[in-house]
């Protein structure tokens, strides 16, 4: 008796935790990737004329999801795409400090890259995802947010980033 309980709530936790999850694919998009909770929300869907998609996990503070494709050139090391966004983008935001970069694989491989910022007087964090599609395309999946709201989504920011991948 007791294993068929325990076997009931291992079902059913499963399947309350499937119901939240989604996938992103959208017709104007080349990519496909999975949300893993409700509570992220799309706020700027693409286009044909405009890729981009953004996502808000509950407030802009608390989760932002932007994401980027950097044409580069052939077989242009990921490193080298980070510290180009450093020097173009990063190093100007108040209070920046660089973190580290780590080696990242799902669908697709890459790298992320963490960082530290001020806005509006919060302490802010930025994980982006620098992911390979080809030799000439990389995919950014830049998150920011508040510093300790941000890392109590991680899990959520690295299945979106594992499950992203190009349409076939």
């Amino acid at each position: 008796m007791k294993k068929t309980v325990i076997i009931i709530l291992i079902l059913f936790a499963s399947f309350g935790s499937s119901l939240g999850q989604q996938t992103f694919n959208d017709e104007n998009a080349p990519y496909t990737f999975e949300i893993p909770e409700s509570t992220w929300r799309i706020t700027v869907k693409p286009t044909e004329q405009n890729p981009t998609v953004e996502y808000v996990y509950g407030d802009r503070m608390d989760g932002l999801l932007e994401i980027r494709k950097l044409n580069t050139s052939p077989n242009e090391p990921i490193s080298d795409i980070i510290a180009r966004e450093q020097e173009q983008r990063l190093q100007f935001m108040p209070g920046y400090v660089a973190g580290r970069e780590e080696n990242f694989s799902g669908a697709l491989k890459g790298k992320v890259f963490n960082f530290e910022f001020v806005r509006s007087g919060r302490t802010m964090s930025g994980r982006f995802y620098f992911l390979r599609a080809d030799d000439t395309t990389v995919y950014v999946l830049r998150f920011t947010g508040e510093r300790d709201k941000l890392r109590l989504i991680r899990n959520q920011l690295d299945i979106i980033a594992r499950t992203f991948k190009i349409k076939s």
